[in-house]
């Protein structure tokens, strides 16, 4: 029994993806930084709220993706990423329906809490972002499927997660959330970047035009060091900005992601190089930590600012 529920365990942490995760509280965390740039008191429930609605809704969005990509013919034995539990035969489809259903309905329940603090507003962005959960790889247009990938990442992951934690926090959308929005967008984008660079070739064989598969390997690695440079020219933005007299709450410490350049340069020495895609799996993970080590830096700065 012990060795049954192990297996069971390790089978929907697999699901679950657990490299992805950090990227899904990054902008909680940023969203949180810059509601305290602009003076806002710090509210513990909204905060581990957001968390919760980000990390279900991570997950629900992989999980209907494994699912998506396997009824697609997607996930084949030549991909080069990590195991798919479908694909593998690890779960079955209604299991995997089931768990999505699971994952949703908790979120929802979070959700409409928050959405009794936040307004009317956060059930419309709510119910997109399931929508945009599901429909990444499955439904009648899986945008996923037509290039738009990106577009919905740096929407929901960005702009979405931050300034909804931020007007959580707050009560109120100030500008200063969408801007500190742009570089959890950009890096969250990456990742994807990078994991359709690594199955260009099998997404080519299975009809799914992402912008790696349309414009080219070259054009990904181009959008990858992209991602990376407006993720490190909004906070060195604001500081400018503020030193030009632009009525923007941060200060100096708004250029503590600079310390996490380090962690980046690595990972694009890996993306530039024509070599084994499969080495592409370790700059997926790494692109993940880097979100989130950026995320923490960047938070702490604004907020140091508004101090």
């Amino acid at each position: 029994m012990r060795s049954f529920l192990a297996r069971w365990g390790r089978t929907w942490l697999l699901a679950a993806r657990p490299a992805t995760l950090p990227a899904s509280v990054s902008g909680v965390i940023v969203g949180l930084g810059a509601a305290r740039a602009t003076g806002a008191a710090f509210r513990l429930d909204t905060a581990v709220g957001c968390v919760a609605v980000a990390l279900l809704l991570q997950v629900a969005a992989n999980l209907a993706n494994d699912l998506s990509d396997f009824r697609r013919g997607a996930d084949t034995p030549d991909r080069l990423g990590p195991t798919r539990v479908a694909a593998a035969g690890l779960v079955t489809i209604r299991q995997l329906g089931a768990a999505i259903a699971a994952v949703l309905i908790i979120a929802g329940i979070v959700g409409v809490w928050l959405a009794t603090i936040g307004g009317p507003v956060l059930v419309a962005l709510g119910a997109a972002a399931v929508l945009a959960a599901l429909a990444y790889t499955g439904g009648p247009f899986p945008y996923g499927y037509h290039g738009l990938g990106e577009v919905f990442v740096f929407v929901f992951f960005g702009l979405v997660a931050v300034a909804g934690t931020a007007e959580l926090q707050s009560g109120r959308i100030e500008l200063l959330y969408l801007l500190a929005a742009i570089p959890v967008g950009t890096l969250t984008t990456a990742i994807l970047v990078v994991n359709n660079l690594r199955d260009a070739t099998t997404d080519r064989a299975a009809g799914k035009r992402t912008l790696a598969v349309t414009f080219g390997e070259g054009f990904a690695r181009a959008e990858y060091l992209g991602c990376l440079v407006a993720a490190w020219a909004v906070p060195v933005g604001l500081v400018l900005a503020r030193g030009g007299g632009a009525s923007v709450a941060v200060g100096p410490w708004t250029l503590l992601p600079l310390l996490a350049m380090p962690i980046a340069l690595p990972m694009w020495r890996a993306v530039r190089a024509d070599g084994d895609p499969r080495q592409l799996n370790a700059v997926l993970r790494g692109t993940a930590r880097l979100t989130l080590v950026f995320a923490l830096l960047f938070a702490a700065g604004l907020a140091a600012g508004g101090s």
